[in-house]
C-alpha cells in the first residue's frame, strides 16, 4: 500500500513540476496551483501572450497563441535575465498530440493566468541568491516537441516550436534583454532538452563579451536499452522527430553525420555546443526509470512494479541495473566535463527536475554534493567563482537526496 502512495505522489509532483508521468499521452484533468490558494502563496506572475507570433506562424498545437511570464528584475540584477523553458514530456502520433489542443500543453487557451515562481525564479535571496533579483522569465511549452518541430499536420496540428522560441526570443530581446550584461537560458525535462538543442542559438542573440550560459536540469535523456533489451525511448523519439519535422531545425553539425533520431538525444549535441553549459541531473532520473527503462511494456511480469514505486524495493539485480545507467551517463559526460567552461552537478537521487522546486534547489535540506547546494554549485559555475565537475557516489550513499520513488 505504501508503494501505492509513492507512486501516486510521483504522479501529483511530476504535474506541478513539468514533466508528464507518460510522455506519450497528453496530462488529463486539472492541476492543483499554487497561485490559487491565499495560504504561502509564492510569487505569482501573470501571463503574456506573444501578439507578433500569428504573423510569424509560431503558434501552440491548437494554433493559439504562445506566451510567458516575466517578472523584472531590480537593483544589481536590472540588466541579467534568466529564461526558463517549460517542460512538459512530448506527443509523438496525432492522437496524443490532438489532446494536447485541450490542455496547457497544446493550447494558450488553458495557460493558467498566473503561475509560480520558485527555485531559480523565486525573487526571495534567502531561496534563490545568486538569480533572485534578475529579470526572470518562464516561456510556456505548447508544441511537444521540446521547441524543435517546424510542421503543420493535415488534422489541424500546429508543431512550430522552433518559431516559438525564435518568437519568444525577439519579443524578450525587445523587452530589454538585449542589454543584458549577462544570461542565462534554463529548462527542465522537455525543456532541459530544449535548452541543449537551442543552447548556441541563445548565445548568438548577444554581443561577444557578455556572461551568457545555459543550465539543463533533467534534460539528459539517454538512448539507453530497456529491461526487455529494447530501446523504448529511441523509437518514442523517433515518431517524435518525424511527426514535428524536426530535422530542419536540428543540429546541422549532427545531423550531417548521424539520423534526425540521434541528433534529438542530447548525448551527440552536447559535444559540439560552444556555450557554457551546465548538466543538472539524476544519475537514476525518475523519469527515465518510469518510462524508458522499465516501461509496463518491457516488464510485461511486472517484475519492476515494487521497485519503481520505492527504491528500497529494488532487489540486488534491478539495482545493478541502475547502476549501469548511470554509469552509461557518466561514460556519456565523461568528455562534456573535460571542458573548463560546462559544469556537472549529478547527483545519485531517484529524482527528476530539481532547479525549479524550492525544496530541492536551495533549501536548508536540499541535496548536497560536496556540502554544496544546487544553487550554490550552479552560481559558483555560472559566476566563475569556482569550476564545478560534481559527481555523487553511486546509490545508496547520498542522504540528502529528495527521492520522487
Amino acid at each position: 500500500m505504501k508503494g501505492i502512495f509513492v507512486f501516486l505522489a510521483l504522479m501529483l509532483v511530476s504535474r506541478v513540476h513539468g514533466f508528464d508521468v507518460w510522455s506519450n499521452q497528453s496530462e488529463v484533468g486539472s492541476r492543483k496551483n499554487p497561485c490559487s490558494s491565499s495560504w504561502g502563496r509564492p510569487l505569482c506572475v501573470g501571463l503574456t501572450l506573444i501578439q507578433s507570433a500569428a504573423s510569424k506562424g509560431a503558434l501552440c498545437m491548437d494554433g493559439s497563441l504562445p506566451g510567458y511570464h516575466l517578472h523584472h528584475g531590480f537593483g544589481s540584477g536590472s540588466n541579467s535575465w534568466v529564461v526558463v523553458l517549460e517542460g512538459g514530456g512530448w506527443c509523438n502520433d496525432v492522437t496524443s498530440c490532438n489532446g494536447r489542443k485541450f490542455n496547457h500543453r497544446g493550447s494558450s487557451k488553458y495557460f493558467e493566468y498566473e503561475i509560480p515562481f520558485e527555485g531559480i525564479l523565486s525573487n526571495k535571496q534567502d531561496e534563490n541568491p545568486d538569480f533572485y533579483n534578475w529579470n526572470r522569465v518562464k516561456v510556456r511549452y505548447c508544441d511537444g516537441g521540446s521547441f524543435t518541430g517546424d510542421g503543420y499536420n493535415a488534422a489541424g496540428l500546429y508543431f512550430r516550436g522552433q518559431r516559438i522560441f525564435e518568437a519568444a526570443m525577439e519579443e524578450l530581446m525587445s523587452k530589454g534583454m538585449r542589454y543584458a550584461d549577462q544570461a542565462l537560458l534554463a529548462g527542465c525535462s522537455a525543456g532541459g532538452l530544449a535548452v541543449i538543442h537551442h543552447c548556441d542559438e541563445f548565445g548568438a542573440l548577444f554581443p561577444r563579451g557578455r556572461r551568457v550560459k545555459c543550465l539543463s536540469d533533467a534534460g539528459m535523456f539517454l538512448d539507453a536499452v530497456d529491461v526487455a533489451g529494447h530501446r523504448t525511448l529511441r523509437s518514442f523519439f523517433s515518431s517524435v522527430v518525424r511527426l514535428h519535422r524536426s530535422a530542419r531545425t536540428l543540429s546541422r553539425t549532427c545531423t550531417s553525420r548521424m539520423d534526425p533520431t540521434s541528433c534529438f538525444f542530447p548525448q551527440n549535441i552536447i559535444p559540439n555546443i560552444r556555450t557554457p553549459l551546465f548538466i543538472l541531473n539524476s544519475a537514476y532520473d525518475a523519469w527515465q526509470v518510469l518510462e524508458s527503462l522499465a516501461t509496463a511494456r518491457a516488464d510485461r511480469q511486472g517484475l519492476w512494479t515494487k521497485c519503481k514505486s520505492n527504491h528500497a524495493f529494488c532487489n540486488g539485480n534491478q539495482i545493478q541495473f541502475l547502476q549501469g545507467f548511470r554509469s552509461q551517463m557518466l561514460n556519456v559526460l565523461s568528455g562534456f566535463s573535460n571542458s573548463r567552461q560546462n559544469g556537472l552537478f549529478i547527483n545519485s537521487c531517484f529524482a527528476h527536475c530539481q532547479s525549479e522546486r524550492s525544496d530541492t534547489w536551495y533549501a536548508g535540506n536540499s541535496p548536497q554534493i560536496g556540502n554544496k547546494r544546487i544553487a550554490t554549485a550552479v552560481g559558483d559555475w555560472f559566476f566563475d567563482r569556482s569550476e564545478i565537475k560534481a559527481i555523487d557516489c553511486a546509490y545508496p550513499c547520498d542522504g540528502s537526496c529528495h527521492h520522487l520513488l
